[in-house]
């Protein structure tokens, strides 16, 4: 079947990297590491479909309460990843943009020092963007924008509320989504993007994110093209 209508802006729910991992006898370092290696990979499907504007939940504000050495090792995984030469090359290549939408007070030094430079490496492009969330939770979003909002309006400045509240969102940059893809069986959003995820399309795979293909998402995108998308009318 050809695919008559991709998304403009696409998002990414990679969930199961811990369930793949204890399910091949391998360490959750090895779980995330392939994760990672999955996410390079499903770059590269989606420019071949030519979706330019992808956002991937890399790591959620959730995942900071786990175990000290499990984030350790995500953080450090992160960190390898900023620095490895061969990605960078690849994303210039692919005239990709790195966009890391996180409070980085949150993140260590180092990580958020090597996810600026990737930042400022890839800046001069323009029409492609991978949106990496780091640390991030939508409820914190949220009020994070409507702390800044209030302040305006506190300080007397004559606004229009939902236009600052929109600027003051930590993902501000991230325009409405619409189709959000998540793995691994789970059929919830767990709080994410709740302003720009409100008009989207959903689509759940059953797969682990790691064992997630090109088929996979070429059938998510047969799914959302022959689909009727209404906006609430």
């Amino acid at each position: 079947m050809e695919i008559g209508r991709v998304p403009a802006a696409l998002a990414l729910i990679p969930d199961g990297n811990r369930r793949w991992a204890r399910g091949h006898g391998l360490s959750i370092f090895n779980g995330y590491s392939k994760g990672v290696t999955k996410f390079l990979e499903f770059g590269e499907w989606c420019k071949e479909y030519g979706i330019n504007n992808i956002t991937i939940w890399a790591l959620s504000s959730d995942n900071l309460s786990r175990p000290k050495e499990e984030v350790n090792a995500l953080f450090s995984i992160y960190k390898k990843v900023a620095k490895d030469r061969k990605i960078i090359d690849m994303l210039h290549r692919n005239q990709t943009r790195i966009s890391v939408i996180s409070d980085k007070r949150i993140l260590p030094s180092d990580l958020a020092s090597s996810l600026h430079r990737l930042e400022t490496e890839t800046s001069i492009y323009k029409e492609r963007v991978i949106n990496l969330l780091m640390g991030y939770g939508g409820r914190e979003d949220i009020l994070h924008a409507a702390k800044k909002a209030a302040a305006s309006v506190a300080a007397g400045k004559r606004v229009r509320f939902e236009e600052v509240f929109q600027r003051s969102l930590l993902s501000n940059s991230i325009p409405n989504l619409d189709l959000v893809i998540r793995t691994s069986g789970e059929m919830r959003l767990s709080g994410f993007m709740p302003w720009q995820s409100g008009y989207s399309e959903l689509y759940f795979s059953n797969k682990l994110w790691p064992d997630f293909t090109r088929s996979d998402l070429e059938a998510a995108l047969l799914d959302y093209s022959s689909r009727e998308r209404r906006f609430g009318k």
